[in-house]
């Protein structure tokens, strides 16, 4: 589905055909100067900018409406726009492949696994690996790992020179991205990662209109869109992952359907967990009382791939409640030598006698994580 070819009078901006045509190899007339001031629009148009309703009217067209299909559990739905955003080697590439995997597979992925009865054409752009690196990643001395036909990676070409226009490198990119969508007929479009589509998006500016054009992508072909992005160094560690975290402009996330990030635990080594950040189509489960704890780790069959390992408030993750479990586990050493019963020092410390007992043996936490 192509929105342009199946609404005649939309037409695409200007430069965008002509940076289109220039990747077809098409020639383009230069066009004629004018003197002539802009006219005014059309008004008579403007008719159908906006459609008018009553309140039960839509009610109505919402049932007609087949409700968007889960392409990661409750992280991201069919049809979204979607941002994972996480710190460096945090492993938001890893992740992104082993949903491709699954969606272009209808695999099982326990708890996440997609709600779809047929098998999605992924195309995953990927500006972040070379070619040995991918492969690299996905092999192992028993052989390498066999993705399935409707995998398509795309790899950039860093060339400066394939842009004639550098100062709209991100329209020329995302039509490059649209010729490779039409080719494969893709049905998901996963991008890795925004830094490399961005002219800065710490301008709003700069961030709104990489925004639309996104969105403008996925209305014409129908797509589901995850984005990869970076969080800048943490200035607050013991805070809970937010919003505030993802780099650039909050247009970002204000135009995104939904996000979720990835954390580290600072209480266990090499585990991590998914939070969600933004929800449209589904409350919040998976949020500070709730993240789905994770680690990484190689399948049988060689896949890189998050293994499920349960759920836990995301308090005792962060460096702060690793913090204050040294200073309480210092204050119930001291009461134990001075003589005190574990009973005692759960009351004096206000925490339960369990934690009291793990602390005292080296392995415990203050807010309930062993």
């Amino acid at each position: 589905m192509n929105y342009y070819s199946d609404n005649p009078s939309a037409e695409r901006p200007a430069i965008i055909e002509k940076i289109r045509a220039e990747l077809r190899g098409i020639p383009v007339p230069r066009p004629r100067k004018t003197n002539s001031a802009p006219q005014p629009p059309d008004f008579s148009d403007a008719r159908y900018l906006f459609t008018v309703c009553t309140g039960n009217r839509w009610m109505e067209l919402g049932v007609r409406v087949p409700p968007q299909k889960r392409l990661f559990g409750d992280f991201w739905h069919q049809n979204e726009l979607c941002i994972l955003f996480a710190a460096a080697n945090a492993g938001k590439s890893i992740l992104a492949v082993q949903i491709a995997d699954a969606l272009s597979r209808v695999r099982t992925s326990a708890p996440f696994s997609p709600r779809l009865k047929t098998p999605l054409k992924v195309l995953y752009i990927d500006f972040e690996l070379s070619t040995q690196q991918f492969r690299t990643r996905y092999s192992q001395p028993g052989g390498e790992y066999n993705f399935s036909d409707n995998f398509f990676r795309a790899q950039f070409n860093a060339d400066p020179t394939l842009c004639p226009h550098p100062s709209l490198y991100d329209e020329f990119v995302i039509a490059a991205i649209e010729q490779k969508i039409e080719l494969v007929k893709a049905d998901v479009l996963i991008i890795d990662n925004l830094s490399c589509l961005r002219g800065g998006t710490e301008n709003a500016a700069v961030a709104l209109r990489l925004m639309q054009n996104l969105k403008a992508l996925q209305a014409s072909h129908q797509l589901s869109i995850l984005l990869l992005a970076h969080t800048p160094k943490r200035r607050s560690p013991h805070r809970p992952l937010s919003a505030d975290d993802l780099h650039g402009s909050k247009l970002l996330i204000n135009f995104a359907d939904s996000a979720f990030t990835i954390g580290a635990s600072a209480s266990r080594r090499g585990l991590c967990y998914l939070k969600q950040i933004k929800q449209r189509n589904t409350e919040q489960r998976y949020g500070d009382n709730n993240v789905c704890l994770c680690r990484i780790g190689r399948r049988h069959d060689g896949l890189l791939r998050f293994k499920f390992e349960g759920y836990s408030a995301e308090r005792p993750h962060l460096a702060g409640a690793i913090a204050r479990s040294i200073r309480v586990a210092a204050k119930a050493a001291g009461l134990s030598a001075q003589g005190f019963s574990q009973r005692q020092i759960s009351k004096k410390l206000h925490i339960s006698l369990g934690q009291v007992n793990g602390l005292l043996r080296g392995g415990g936490m203050v807010d309930g994580l062993s």
